[in-house]
């Protein structure tokens, strides 16, 4: 069975970002599991679940129940705990919440390298969950990004939400900026800020760059599977 390990925030998770590729997949058969830094639950940041942010009362609904009723989101696995060897795909949802957990990660660091380097594995990666990117080096110290055509959360969207001090609505300072941090690693990015979606295949490394381009990245994801 085709099988794929969801890398969650804790921190605050972006809700249609984690949901629609997770249901997209296990609507097709693919067996999910669930992990998170520390193996509990992951948090869903509330602004994503604004009627506004998600697409009308409907899909709130819907995301509240997955979120709430979910085996793998209610028990998680703790990433130290689960390998990419046996999966054939490793997804990293974005949100806020990752720039202080998952990105920073040493395993899920491991994971995404794992993911990525694997003959018969795909990495994706979505929002700011790019910016595990900027950290990741392979054995020889070279950024796991560099050279690499990529998409993401970019700083034009950033500058809509944060103040002039980097601060997010709930207070919390924003530690890095995700575009800042990849390109610096030597990463090709383009938010491909002109079009509707944004979703790019550098080949086992599948980037997406927010919420709006969360249906694309699964169809792409199963595409590649």
């Amino acid at each position: 069975m085709t099988s794929a390990l969801f890398v969650v925030s804790e921190e605050g998770y972006w809700a249609e970002e984690c949901i629609e590729p997770l249901t997209t997949l296990e609507g097709k058969g693919v067996d999910v599991t669930v992990a998170t830094p520390s193996g509990s639950p992951p948090v869903v940041d509330e602004r994503s679940l604004d009627p506004e942010a998600a697409g009308g009362e409907e899909r709130v609904a819907e995301f509240r129940e997955v979120d709430e009723t979910h085996s793998g989101l209610n028990d998680p696995e703790p990433i130290a705990a689960v390998e990419a060897d046996g999966h054939d795909a490793v997804v990293f949802p974005g949100g806020h919440g990752t720039v202080w957990d998952v990105n920073q990660d040493r395993h899920a660091r491991q994971l995404l390298l794992d993911a990525v380097a694997g003959e018969e594995s795909v990495a994706l990666v979505v929002c700011h969950a790019v910016g595990i990117l900027a950290f990741t080096r392979e054995a020889d110290g070279t950024p796991l990004v560099e050279g690499r055509s990529i998409t993401g959360f970019p700083n034009e969207w950033e500058e809509d939400i944060v103040d002039d001090h980097d601060d997010l609505p709930d207070g919390r300072k924003l530690p890095y900026w995700v575009e800042d941090e990849v390109v610096l690693a030597g990463a090709e990015f383009d938010a491909e800020l002109d079009a509707d979606t944004s979703v790019t295949v550098d080949g086992d490394l599948i980037t997406a760059r927010g919420p709006g381009s969360s249906v694309d990245a699964a169809a792409t994801l199963l595409d590649e599977l």
